[in-house]
């Protein structure tokens, strides 16, 4: 039985651990001088724990149907003006291998929760019609109970990423009105049912820009901490995602600014010098190259956050989702496209990002990861 971290969350800040304390002192303000010393600290325990390598991967969109209100998400239920569409197998299969076409070998499978289309059962079968020719394959779905993750390990994922949005249950509140991600404790345990069910590599998260962002990122640490306490046969990965343009209007409700991402990702490599650190392309491009070599160790490249949107897949079956019900739409042109999750600020194509990787002396990493490993 895996011990709960909610005791713990529901004790910050007032009481830390004396990792946390430390953890908190790194991100008290601090003048430029304070921070650019940090930064060549992290750097440094980067370079000494993953030398120079950088994993790339791609978010792979199957679904934007959702049951979920979730106020910021472009996938949001009462959105429903979105052109929306689920792949079928052979479509995701099309994109996994436009994907692999431009060099990626690590995917993530993303998709909204709705029962109705994103089952275990198709997701399932996702996996399998492309695991013989993805060797990482890791998914962001809808929390499930241990044993439909068993049966997705077995299936051949390996991953999975679960952000907990928020870890500030009022305001986390306030952000989910309807569907099955109103229940905080339930995400929030999510991590550790996954572990229950086989995956390797576990990735957590925050949403930054819903809640003070030193106090998101003190309590999205102490769950890190715990993990790596309670779940120790796994890999981690963190991310700290800040809030994009996305269907709805939802505008950030508090600030993040480009120097406090930089203090945040030099506080978690200099506290947690092992674990994994993601950039993604929700951020520009000038910042990912500039935080590239100061502790990112996984980045994405050429995304795309809607569904068919490497191929233009599923664009004959777009259609709205209005009170749970389809409703067909008379414009179907090969031009449309489904909504995607949100707004992407670097849009560069993955040898772009290659090339810039190189040219700052870093090693892009297709590929880091086969089954064949486990069987040895």
């Amino acid at each position: 039985m895996l011990t709960s971290f909610i005791p713990t969350l529901d004790a910050l800040p007032a009481r830390k651990t004396p990792l946390m304390e430390r953890f908190a002192a790194l991100l008290e303000p601090k003048g430029p001088s304070q921070i650019e010393a940090m930064a060549k600290e992290s750097r440094m325990i980067t370079r000494r724990n993953f030398g120079r390598t950088m994993r790339l991967f791609a978010p792979l969109y199957v679904s934007n149907e959702c049951v979920n209100n979730c106020s910021y998400c472009g996938f949001s239920r009462d959105n429903n003006s979105i052109l929306r569409v689920t792949l079928t197998i052979d479509q995701v299969v099309a994109e996994a291998k436009h994907l692999v076409a431009q060099g990626f070998r690590n995917i993530l499978l993303v998709a909204g929760e709705h029962p109705k289309f994103v089952s275990d059962g198709y997701l399932e079968e996702c996996i399998r019609a492309i695991r013989d020719f993805v060797p990482t394959i890791g998914i962001e779905v809808g929390p499930m109970e241990a044993p439909e993750y068993e049966r997705m390990v077995k299936a051949g994922a390996e991953g999975l990423v679960v952000y907990q949005e928020t870890y500030d249950r009022e305001i986390y509140k306030d952000m989910h009105t309807a569907g099955p991600k109103k229940d905080f404790d339930w995400r929030l345990a999510c991590p550790e049912r996954g572990y229950a069910g086989g995956f390797r590599r576990i990735g957590i998260g925050a949403l930054f820009g819903l809640s003070d962002w030193r106090l998101e990122a003190l309590r999205l640490a102490a769950h890190l901490e715990h993990l790596y306490k309670h779940c120790w046969k796994s890999t981690f990965t963190v991310a700290f995602p800040r809030l994009r343009p996305a269907a709805g209007g939802f505008t950030p409700m508090t600030d993040f600014p480009d120097w406090a991402l930089v203090q945040t990702i030099c506080a978690y490599r200099i506290i947690f010098p092992e674990v994994g650190i993601i950039l993604s392309t929700r951020e520009p491009a000038p910042l990912r190259d500039a935080l590239a070599p100061l502790g990112v160790t996984v980045m994405s490249a050429g995304s795309h956050t809607e569904p068919g949107g490497y191929t233009g897949a599923g664009a004959e079956d777009l259609h709205l989702t209005v009170k749970g019900k389809r409703v067909e739409v008379a414009d179907k042109a090969e031009t449309n496209r489904a909504e995607g999750q949100f707004g992407i600020a670097d849009q560069r194509s993955p040898q772009s990002v290659a090339e810039m990787l190189r040219k700052q002396g870093l090693d892009p990493v297709w590929k880091d990861w086969d089954a064949s490993i486990l069987a040895a």
